[in-house]
């Protein structure tokens, strides 16, 4: 850094000096021009904030910069044992790699020698100890008098050592309360003991709207407490980094050692927490996102409380529900979440729902789309009974259902069974569904063998798969099994074309709904008829 500032500091002076100097006596003309220009209105730049904006977030950095914390956790190093006969200058488990040579006084001899130096004690060769893994982060102060500090999971995973390190450069030693790997979040304790802390507190991230102003505090690249402003740019982003994807997007300035930091309304309170960043460069790019605050909030007041979460669980495996689908089922429209399987003994199997079933409300919450429903589960208090409504037969209808635990289902391995299943009927003869682009056979010894399919998997295997048909288009592929077609349990291959014939006879224009086994993923698929 010290060697930018140099380069740019010669630039400058170069600058100046190649600048020509006007030197000359002012005439009477020069003189008149001089006064006529120092007479002339200025010209008017109009300001570029827009109504309503802040003309500077000054007030507000200078309030909230003290609450937010840098983070820096270490790894403890395993001391590396030296093997018998391991030569000095060499890296351990390269014993027998010959060293590269190089000539008297080269330039490589000397980093070689330096590199090899450096990995020596705590690295298992002589010199300087290796430094042990460490990872910098954000963070920031949520209760002044218990010293609690909320950051990401990631920023402290794996940690031996954690230090918190204030806007005053003091430093204090913290403690890991509770962390969550699902929500990506954790919750530190630092000591108050003659220290006195600002604390901010959480918004309500459901009032935000996509243009709202936002800042984001927190420590780029280990820099030390820096200020970013943006705007909303989009919510419930979903990028595929858990189960509860529903982030917050900003063009907010966010690189890495932000993670962990907050992002402020301009109340100055917390409506979300910045957790990663869209980067093919990995610096800001200006797609940033955070954890609203609204899902943020319970996961840390169960971390504080018992030291992890505790999230609600039906017992159920969803998917998406496709236009192709609800018109297979006769819904109305594409939403809700699409059961695919039922866990043996769980709260939905108790509750008496099955696979097929479409769930559109849950105590009272609409279920948008599948993605939704995992969310309102979880938040749901564990043990409470709560109506919801699914849709089933062509119409909707109504249960009630007693939430679960979900890590105490994690715990008893319930997440992994697959529902029972009938025994395989004797073996049949192909049968090929033209109007679909797919062939099925029967679940023999030998199929099961040939496709790896485990004995308490039943129904028909899809032995062929046309590139041109509507099955390979909807992702249908060799190996696949076949449970259901239209709802109706399938075991033999003219069972299944029967099934298929039977749909299209009642109403060519809507999909045949398949139940599809893949290596023990359930899940739906809606295929359409060919056109002739």
């Amino acid at each position: 850094m010290q060697k930018h500032f140099k380069i740019l500091s010669v630039i400058a002076l170069i600058a100046a000096i190649g600048t020509p100097v006007m030197c000359h006596a002012m005439g009477d003309k020069d003189k008149d021009k001089t006064e006529a220009a120092a007479s002339a209105p200025s010209a008017t730049v109009s300001s570029p904030i827009p109504p309503g904006a802040p003309a500077t977030f000054a007030d507000i950095a200078h309030d909230l910069l003290p609450a937010v914390v840098n983070i820096s956790s270490t790894q403890k190093m395993e001391e590396e044992k030296s093997g018998e006969g391991q030569g000095e200058g060499q890296l351990p488990g390269m014993e027998d790699v010959p060293m590269p040579q190089f000539p008297p006084g080269s330039p490589f001899e000397d980093f070689f020698e330096e590199f090899l130096n450096r990995r020596g004690e705590g690295g298992g060769l002589g010199g300087e100890p290796a430094i042990p893994p460490a990872s910098l982060g954000s963070g920031f102060v949520i209760d002044a008098e218990k010293g609690y500090v909320v950051t990401n999971n990631h920023v402290v995973k794996d940690a031996d050592e954690v230090r918190v390190t204030f806007t005053d450069d003091s430093t204090l030693e913290a403690k890991i309360i509770g962390k969550d790997e699902k929500m990506d979040l954790a919750v530190l304790q630092i000591p108050v003991d003659g220290k006195k802390l600002t604390a901010v507190k959480f918004g309500d991230s459901d009032k935000m709207r996509v243009g709202d102003w936002v800042l984001a505090i927190g420590n780029p690249f280990g820099l030390g407490g820096t200020v970013t402003a943006g705007i909303v740019s989009a919510q419930q982003r979903n990028i595929n980094a858990g189960p509860y994807d529903d982030f917050i997007q900003t063009d907010a300035s966010i690189n890495r050692g932000n993670s962990g930091g907050p992002m402020f309304d301009l109340q100055g309170e917390v409506i979300g927490i910045n957790t990663a960043i869209f980067s093919p460069s990995g610096g800001s790019v200006g797609i940033g996102f955070a954890i609203p605050s609204n899902l943020a909030k319970s996961v840390v007041g169960q971390l504080i409380e018992y030291g992890k979460t505790r999230r609600g669980w039906i017992g159920v495996r969803i998917q998406s529900v496709t236009e192709e689908i609800a018109q297979s089922l006769g819904l109305p429209q594409s939403h809700g979440a699409l059961v695919a399987s039922v866990t043996p003994d769980g709260p939905a199997e108790k509750s008496k729902l099955k696979t097929g079933d479409v769930i559109t409300t849950f105590d009272g919450k609409t279920v948008n789309a599948m993605r939704n429903l995992p969310r309102i589960v979880a938040e749901t208090p564990i043990d409470k009974t709560v109506e919801l409504k699914f849709w089933r037969d062509g119409k909707e209808q109504t249960a009630k259902i007693k939430v679960g635990e979900l890590e105490k289902a994690e715990e008893a391995g319930l997440l992994d069974d697959e529902p029972d299943a009938p025994k395989a009927p004797a073996a049949d003869d192909g049968s090929a569904i033209e109007d679909m682009g797919f062939t099925v056979g029967s679940l023999s010894e030998q199929t099961r063998k040939q496709f790896n399919v485990p004995e308490d998997v039943n129904g028909v295997v899809v032995t062929k798969v046309d590139g041109k048909g509507e099955a390979a288009k909807k992702g249908l592929s060799v190996g696949d099994v076949i449970v259901e077609v239209a709802q109706e349990p399938t075991d033999t291959p003219q069972k299944a074309k029967d099934a298929v014939a039977k749909a299209k006879k009642e109403n060519p224009d809507v999909p045949v709904l398949l139940l599809v086994n893949r290596e023990g993923d359930v899940r739906f698929v809606a295929l359409k008829f060919g056109k002739k």
